[in-house]
């Protein structure tokens, strides 16, 4: 199951990105909307500059009492970032985030944001697979 590989797993995703000079209040608003957690921040050419998370808000703005209508997602990103290739397995990606201490990592390719695999969504098909393999071992179960 987790020998998809990181472009499996995005495939189809709609990647949701912000440009650096985006305020926080913007990208939160951005990020309620479509029900993620984190929004990658690009440069004017695409490429990846950071990533903002929902704990960033807390711990970066709010904590420090920033006002979220004048702060720039520049400001307060993470702009060192533990990106991962399209190649690598899911595998990888899950041990980076473990070792890591963090719950999302952005697949690039030449230095663009293709997607991204949170610690929330990246299981998502394996845990469907469970379920119906749990459904299926209940249905063999009521016959015999």
């Amino acid at each position: 199951m987790p020998n998809r590989t990181l472009r499996q797993v995005v495939e189809g995703q709609t990647l949701i990105s912000a440009p650096a000079d985006t305020t926080v209040r913007a990208a939160a608003i951005t990020m309620a909307g479509h029900k993620i957690g984190a929004i990658v921040v690009v440069d004017d050419q695409g490429r990846l500059a950071g990533l903002f998370t929902e704990r960033d808000v807390l711990n970066r703005v709010v904590a420090q009492g920033l006002d979220p209508d004048s702060t720039r997602l520049s400001a307060v990103m993470t702009a060192d970032l533990q990106t991962a290739s399209p190649d690598k397995p899911l595998a990888h990606a899950l041990h980076m985030m473990f070792e890591g201490g963090f719950r999302h990592v952005p697949v690039v390719e030449d230095g663009r944001p293709i997607g991204m695999v949170s610690a929330r969504n990246a299981l998502g098909l394996e845990i469907r697979q469970f379920e119906k393999e749990l459904e299926d071992r209940d249905h063999i179960a009521e016959i015999l």
